[in-house]
């Protein structure tokens, strides 16, 4: 367990470094013009908000932790680790706001946390392959990379709302996931063959691409509908995706047999605990467009 500690600190502080990334950028993001389409120009709005620019240091200080992470680590724990993003998003969401969690908001992050904690211990995962086959890669990124365009191409053509936002947020998750698993091939590709095996090496180009791309996609999904649609798809989707390409990439484990039924009940306590958080007023304050926003203009 020991070894695990370095990773484990790491993701914790990369999922807080996020919470506070997704705080600043969701208050820019409605600040801009909205659209009912993918727009490039929204990024270029985003820049000029300071806010925003904070956000961005909080994101690449989160992904230095996160590369640490996962180059110590297995993808099937740092990963899941990120599940704490929203409930540390909304405590600093209340901090900011000046307003305090109600009773039920500590209940939903005390689920969260008691389901991770019991789903990680039944699951128990273990192994760090350092080696992916391309073989493997090429199937990895054509199911996730088609699974997104569908996504994204169901999103544009639903009105803003529900559907709209959890397309937008699922499509992100799976961006976000694929994005991890590369930049563990990148980490372990840096540890072992130097910073000029790194710069040649097609995972890194490849990380920071697909990045790119799941932040683009997040500052839609933040501007598609409210929190409870989008915040559940991204946060339980990352964790799932990032779940099944641990165990098919790298050859992680995790236990099986009478330990699927307290993982179960782990993952259920932390579905519930994220839909009572992100149903929460304080949340709804933070995606809901506010009077500044309502008035900005709209672009097609």
């Amino acid at each position: 367990m020991d070894n695990l500690l370095l990773p484990v600190l790491f993701a914790l502080g990369a999922a807080l470094s996020n919470a506070l990334a997704t705080v600043l950028q969701r208050k820019a993001a409605l600040s801009v013009p909205r659209s009912d389409g993918l727009r490039a120009g929204l990024l270029l709005d985003l820049m000029r908000r300071p806010v925003w620019l904070v956000g961005i240091l909080a994101v690449v200080a989160a992904a230095l932790c996160q590369a640490v992470a996962l180059a110590t680590g297995p993808l099937t724990i740092v990963q899941p680790l990120f599940v704490l993003e929203l409930p540390l998003a909304l405590i600093i969401a209340s901090l900011l706001l000046k307003r305090h969690l109600p009773v039920r908001g500590w209940a939903a992050v005390s689920a969260v946390v008691a389901g991770l904690g019991i789903a990680l211990f039944a699951a128990s995962p273990s192994g760090n392959r350092t080696h992916v086959p391309l073989d493997r890669w090429v199937v990895a990124l054509a199911i996730c990379l088609g699974v997104v365009v569908v996504l994204v191409l169901t999103a544009v053509r639903r009105p803003e709302g529900g559907a709209r936002a959890a397309c937008f947020g699922a499509a992100t998750a799976i961006a976000y996931a694929l994005t991890a698993a590369l930049m563990k091939a990148s980490m372990h590709i840096l540890d072992a063959g130097g910073i000029t095996a790194f710069l040649t090496a097609w995972q890194t180009y490849a990380f920071a691409v697909v990045g790119a791309g799941a932040l683009f996609l997040l500052e839609h999904a933040m501007q598609a509908g409210p929190l409870v649609a989008s915040q559940p798809a991204l946060t339980l989707g990352d964790a799932g995706v990032s779940l099944a390409l641990g165990i098919t990439l790298y050859e992680e484990h995790v236990r099986s047999g009478w330990w699927l039924v307290p993982e179960i009940l782990g993952i259920a306590l932390v579905a519930a605990g994220v839909f009572m958080l992100s149903r929460l007023p304080i949340a709804r304050s933070v995606v809901a467009p506010d009077s500044s926003a309502e008035t900005g203009a709209s672009v097609p």
